[in-house]
This record gives structure tokens, C-alpha cells and sequence, in this order.
């Protein structure tokens, strides 16, 4: 039950326990229960919503930093990790296998403050080898929703 409750929360949070008990075919308080106790034990981290801030209105830019580092001795990646995401900035933080060792995803006002971000707190880091920033032109899809305007064919039919 535990699979079917979260692969349905990360599809709708917003669903009822009672809505996916139904779903489930089980009682509503096991399934309230159960969420309760993935809540606790850190399975569930948090609700969240997907707002398409570009039609809000309300422009950010979305940077995606490739960072190279030299892991320190006992204690590996973790301790370079911590020191980023606690930057307000960061949004995520992954450890990756390949040519790079962090994607590091930053939201700012403007490429400006991407940038000054870089320069300012992520490169002078002593472990920070080198950076390449990336900036998102746009976004057509995100955590599984379609954010990009379908596109329409507007040719007029011409019957034979």
C-alpha cells in the first residue's frame, strides 16, 4: 500500500485520504495512518506546487551549475554538499557520476545574480574546482506536467 499512496501523492498531493482510500480499495484511517507514519519517518519530505512562473508573471531565471570538486579526506562529498544547499539560492543539489561531481539548480532575479552568485559564494569555496553554468530558456515540462502550450496546426484544410 505504501507504493500505490505515494506514486498517487506525487501525482496530486492535494488528494483527500478519504478520495484515495476509495482508490485504494482500503479503510480511510489506515491510509491516513500510513501517510502519518511516511511523514515522520521522512519518506514523504514535503508537499509542493508547480507554479509556470512565466505566466504568473513574475520572471526568475533557472540556472543549472555543473561543479567540479576535490572531495575531502573522511568525509567525502557530504560535507561540499552541506555547505552549498545551504544557500537560500540553491534549490536542489545532486551528486552525479561523470565529468562533473554536483548539478547544482539555482533560482535568481536575473542572469546577473546567477552570475554574481557563482562568482561570489560557489567558486572562491576551497574545494570548488571549476563551474559551468547553464541557464533554462524555457521549460515545456516539469516534474511530469506539460508546462509549454500545445501547439496548433492553423493551416486551412484544402479538400480535393
Amino acid at each position: 500500500m505504501r507504493n500505490k499512496i505515494l506514486t498517487i501523492l506525487e501525482k496530486n498531493a492535494r488528494i483527500s485520504a478519504h478520495d484515495m482510500a476509495i482508490l485504494l480499495g482500503e479503510p480511510e484511517e489506515a491510509v491516513a495512518a500510513e501517510i502519518a507514519a511516511m511523514e515522520k519517518e521522512k519518506v514523504i519530505g514535503g508537499y509542493h506546487t508547480l507554479i509556470n512562473w512565466e505566466k504568473a508573471g513574475n520572471d526568475k531565471v533557472t540556472a543549472l551549475i555543473e561543479v567540479k570538486v576535490t572531495p575531502q579526506r573522511g568525509m567525502g562529498f557530504d560535507s561540499i554538499a552541506e555547505q552549498i544547499y545551504h544557500y537560500p539560492e540553491v534549490q536542489a543539489i545532486y551528486l552525479m557520476s561523470g565529468a562533473f561531481d554536483f548539478t547544482v539548480i539555482l533560482e535568481g532575479r536575473t542572469m546577473r545574480e546567477v552570475a554574481q552568485f557563482v562568482a561570489d559564494k560557489l567558486s572562491p569555496m576551497e574545494a570548488v574546482l571549476s563551474t559551468a553554468t547553464h541557464f533554462v530558456l524555457k521549460k515545456y515540462k516539469d516534474h511530469g506536467t506539460v508546462l509549454a502550450e500545445e501547439v496548433r496546426d492553423e493551416r486551412m484544410l484544402i479538400m480535393p
